[in-house]
């Protein structure tokens, strides 16, 4: 490996920590699998994150023919993944998912069945998309694909990277309830408000970054 692929794919492991950022989305993992059991939460970790790497995987090869085809710029998909990520905020602060799981309970509280919503699936939306497979991690795939190009031991290292990523994902998420559980109700519930504060932030700047990327690009 000659310094030009190992600074690839240096390059590749940091932007993708930084853009999925396996720490900061263990949490909120967490949250949105409360009271789920365990059986499902483990579906929840392989399918968030296998369809997380599809979809990557998908953009690497044709998200630029993609978007193009449909006259989108990647500034407005990050927009769009913003306001997605600033409803999923305010169901965080607000509890109203909780709400929604006590009203759907007691419509169904003469069946004999499981109460719907504790083994909710969120594998693929807030999850993969745009939680692990969002705006910045799709932008990143795509840019460096490109600066990869016809070097398949360059796109190789790119995928490392990026793989390397998601495996920690995968990890922290199988891990996170146990940590979550240790630490009490309470704690989780404060967790889950400040969680969803710095997520509504986090979504307003890619709101902000999609708009300004538009102005300059107009």
């Amino acid at each position: 490996m000659d310094a030009l692929d190992l600074s690839l794919l240096t390059a590749s492991l940091v932007t993708f920590f930084v853009v999925i950022d396996p720490i900061g989305v263990a949490p909120i993992f967490a949250s949105l699998t409360e009271g789920s059991d365990a059986a499902h939460k483990r579906i929840m970790a392989i399918k968030s994150v296998l369809i997380a790497t599809a979809v990557l995987f998908g953009f690497a090869f044709a998200g630029e023919w993609l978007l193009s085809a449909l006259h989108v710029s990647l500034d407005a998909f990050r927009a769009a993944g913003g306001v997605l990520l600033f409803m999923l905020a305010l169901d965080m602060i607000f509890e109203t998912r909780s709400k929604r799981r006590e009203e759907r309970a007691e419509a169904l509280n003469d069946a004999d069945e499981k109460i719907p919503g504790t083994n909710e699936d969120i594998s693929v939306f807030p999850m993969a998309i745009p939680m692990l497979a969002g705006p910045g991690a799709i932008a990143s795939i795509m840019l460096f694909m490109n600066e990869a190009a016809g070097d398949r031991i360059g796109q190789v290292l790119v995928f490392a990277g990026m793989g390397a990523n998601l495996v920690l994902c995968l990890v922290l998420f199988l891990a996170v309830g146990w940590i979550m559980r240790v630490i009490g109700d309470t704690l989780a519930a404060m967790i889950t408000r400040i969680l969803g504060v710095i997520l509504a932030a986090l979504a307003a700047q890619f709101i902000f970054d999609g708009i300004a990327g538009a102005l300059l690009a107009g």
